[in-house]
């Protein structure tokens, strides 16, 4: 939330370990996350059904969501990380499976469930003629990013930039020395002559300025941002509101509104929030910072209500009012509320609407200085996920 301090917060609470859950995704399009089944909506991909279930679990837990995905699909296993604002990394390299074994007719009874059994072997090797490089696992999870430095080695080294919705295929690359912050799509380098890895010593493929810039940079925490800041607030101990003024009308309404949101009684916390709201906004004013807190609570029990178009537009109109006042921080941190809020849209055409407003704001703020500008991929990622509403709204159009 805008203004305040979640660092006390963290230390005063204990540490939020991620839960871990196993989910399925079988051939035939249907999904388990921790036995309890997932169906996709129509026209949703059922990996991005699951992704989603993931989310509102993390969102319930108040930490991180560890899956074992086994994709029938793809063939392969996936241990991926879903956090509460919607993000996923994968936490190690996919792995290539066998097919579980098919029962032979009158094994087993007609009617009756079974359990594959064996165990899954090593992912197999598969070359083409003339080449020693495995083919890729690829599936419709992400995929792990490829380290940013670059590793002597006999043959040249391989460098992949993976974003969270679709995995381009690995770009081979000679030895160069590579900056953490190289730009994707550069022209690659002309190969020279092969050199033994045994001769060539580290600092002597990558210049020491480099080096030193790539040991001693030390990674930045990122502080919670969107519903992730809200959901850490609604479930924490910390102060509920901003301003002495706010603290004298606001702290018991929002204790009981939080009260109500931890016991999953949804409807009466919109209700008492809704009132709150227009209370606080007849008293303080509609764009004091407590009125803008309210608003940011509100969106946030909305999209807990499964109304994510409603809290979509709360938090965009919030983004808006908020870089008007220049306080890029918390636009950008409305903006992600909105993008989580839009990923649980599931008409494609309603999604397009929404996607092109929500891309525009998000355009302009990556062109002003602050964190939306430092950190381009979850745009990348949302445009990527316009192409794939504009696929499913014409094959749509193309049923009716």
């Amino acid at each position: 939330m805008a203004g305040l301090s979640f660092e006390k917060k963290r230390a005063q609470q204990p540490v939020a370990h991620p839960t871990a859950v196993t989910v399925r995704v079988s051939g035939a399009g249907g999904a388990s996350v921790g036995g309890t089944p997932v169906v996709a909506a129509p026209g949703e991909e059922i990996q991005q059904a699951v992704l989603n279930h993931l989310q509102r679990l993390a969102i319930s837990l108040g930490a991180p969501v560890r899956a074992t995905i086994h994709d029938d699909c793809a063939g392969c296993v996936v241990p991926l990380e879903v956090s509460a604002d919607g993000s996923s990394r994968v936490t190690g390299e996919p792995v290539r499976v066998d097919a579980a074994p098919v029962p032979r007719p009158g094994s087993v009874p007609p009617g009756t469930a079974r359990t594959p059994t064996g165990q899954f072997g090593p992912a197999p090797v598969m070359t083409e003629p003339g080449t020693d490089t495995p083919a890729p696992v690829t599936s419709g999870w992400p995929e792990p990013a490829a380290p940013a430095t670059a590793v002597p080695s006999e043959s040249a080294s391989s460098v992949t930039t993976v974003s969270s919705d679709a995995a381009p295929p690995h770009t081979a690359v000679p030895p160069e020395p590579v900056a953490a912050s190289a730009a994707v799509g550069a022209p690659e380098p002309a190969a020279s002559a092969a050199v033994p890895s045994a001769a060539v010593a580290p600092l002597a493929v990558v210049p020491p300025e480099v080096t030193a810039t790539v040991s001693t940079a030390a990674p930045t925490p990122t502080p919670p941002r969107g519903f992730d800041a809200v959901a850490e607030e609604v479930l924490g101990d910390g102060p509920l509101t901003e301003t002495a003024e706010g603290a004298e009308l606001l702290t018991e309404p929002l204790s009981r509104i939080n009260e109500d949101v931890r016991a999953g009684r949804i409807d009466a916390a919109a209700e008492r929030a809704d009132r709150t709201l227009t209370e606080a906004s007849a008293v303080l004013g509609e764009h004091h910072a407590e009125v803008l807190h309210l608003r940011e609570l509100r969106a946030y029990i909305a999209y807990l209500a499964d109304d994510p178009v409603h809290a979509f537009r709360l938090s965009l109109d919030l983004a808006r009012s908020r870089r008007r006042a220049r306080d890029g921080e918390a636009a950008y941190g409305n903006v992600l509320s909105a993008a989580t809020a839009w990923r649980a849209v599931r008409d494609p055409e309603e999604g397009l609407r929404l996607g092109r407003d929500l891309i525009e704001l998000w355009t302009d703020l990556t062109a002003e200085p602050g964190p939306a500008a430092d950190d381009p991929r979850p745009l990348e990622s949302a445009r990527a996920r316009m192409v794939r509403l504009t696929d499913r709204a014409a094959r749509a159009a193309a049923q009716a």
